[in-house]
């Protein structure tokens, strides 16, 4: 038997994220090596795969960590799908709901995650010592063609736009870029947003520019590339994004679920009926016979303090007092008090409260959701 020891292993970009098969790898190769979270699309807190809309002016959030942006008068739908290539259960399917056939050259449609500054600080990028990174992802479209995508910076003064080709209409394929590290401009590297990674559903000639080549403004598109937005009906469908330092393109790192749901509740702090439907968020104390405030500690530090909540409906919620009485909320509030660690709420019912008597806020319906806003990127 053979015994090899070595200080350091890399891979063939000289790396350290190295990928062996068959035996355990070095510790810069586990744990963090995808910077994208949520890219297999499992984790969908929000909507449970509910189609939500992506229209003019809108920042809108679809399954964890992912969010569509629009400009124009086209109009196109996000949802978690459970077609997905083999070794994967889930993707995004984008659908053109209204079509924008003649894009004004301001126009854009586009779809993608912030990644925070803490997560690619390592980078480099803004310093001389900017690394390369490597995105590869599986993606099915109707619609064929050479298609763009961009990383962009927090301030929308330096990005660099890259091309990939779909082949095949309605068949799987599996993609990879390369984007050389930006040397200059600003790149946070606190909890605001280090990199901006946007895939081009479609964009004016305004936002035109060279591919692989670094930009000191915003530029999401190419001369030529595929206009998806155009086609009315048109699917788009992406799953196992990862975005990763190096010049070679991994496996997909296959992060257990609840260490994954872990990272997306750092966005978004949420509460769901469980499997009996019902559950309880937080204790509080009877304000009145009609009024009580409740303290929620979230599963996972925020990335900022919340600023709002959104909830199923007031009804889905319940103020427990002794377990035998139990009032139906009539109306659950965000009330201001957030820390990165919980919030507190206020909820209203029609009657039977005690002043300054302790409960529970339970969630007493399947559907059932509490939604801590304002923490994403």
């Amino acid at each position: 038997m053979s015994i090899v020891k070595a200080n350091t292993y890399q891979d063939a970009s000289g790396g350290s994220n190295a990928v062996f098969s068959g035996v355990a790898s070095p510790p810069n190769s586990m744990g963090f090596r995808n910077r994208i979270i949520n890219g297999d699309m499992r984790i969908d807190q929000r909507n449970a795969g509910a189609s939500v809309t992506v229209n003019s002016g809108t920042n809108t959030f679809g399954v964890d960590r992912w969010k569509g942006q629009a400009s124009g008068g086209g109009v196109y739908t996000q949802q978690r799908s459970t077609t997905a290539p083999a070794g994967f259960t889930n993707s995004v399917l984008l659908t053109v709901t209204t079509a924008d056939s003649s894009i004004a050259s301001t126009d854009y449609y586009i779809w993608g995650q912030a990644i925070e500054g803490f997560n690619a600080a390592d980078f480099g990028w803004g310093t001389a010592n900017a690394q390369t990174v490597t995105l590869s992802f599986w993606v099915r479209s109707s619609v064929t063609g050479t298609y763009a995508l961009f990383v962009g910076n927090n301030g929308d003064t330096r990005s660099l736009v890259a091309t990939y080709t779909i082949s095949a209409a309605n068949t799987w394929e599996q993609k990879t870029v390369t984007i050389a590290g930006d040397t200059s401009g600003t790149w946070a590297t606190d909890n605001s947003i280090g990199i901006g990674l946007w895939f081009t559903l479609g964009a004016g000639s305004s936002f035109n520019a060279t591919a692989n080549v670094w930009n000191a403004s915003l530029e999401m598109n190419t001369s030529g590339s595929a206009q998806w937005i155009a086609t009315n009906g048109a699917t788009f469908y992406i799953t196992g994004v990862q975005l990763e330092a190096g010049t070679v393109a991994s496996p997909f790192e296959r992060r257990d679920y609840g260490r994954e749901l872990i990272m997306c509740q750092r966005y978004l702090p949420a509460f769901t009926a469980d499997a009996t439907t019902y559950r309880i968020p937080g204790s509080g104390i009877c304000a009145s016979t009609t009024q009580a405030y409740f303290t929620v500690v979230f599963p996972q530090t925020a990335r900022v303090p919340a600023t709002g909540i959104t909830v199923s409906s007031g009804s889905h919620f319940t103020v427990d007092v002794d377990g035998l009485v139990a009032p139906t909320s009539t109306a659950v509030a965000f009330s201001t008090l957030s820390s990165l660690n919980g919030a507190r709420i206020s909820v209203q019912v029609a009657s039977g409260l005690t002043l300054g008597q302790p409960m529970f806020l339970t969630i007493n319906n399947s559907s059932g959701k509490l939604l801590f806003t304002g923490c994403e990127l």
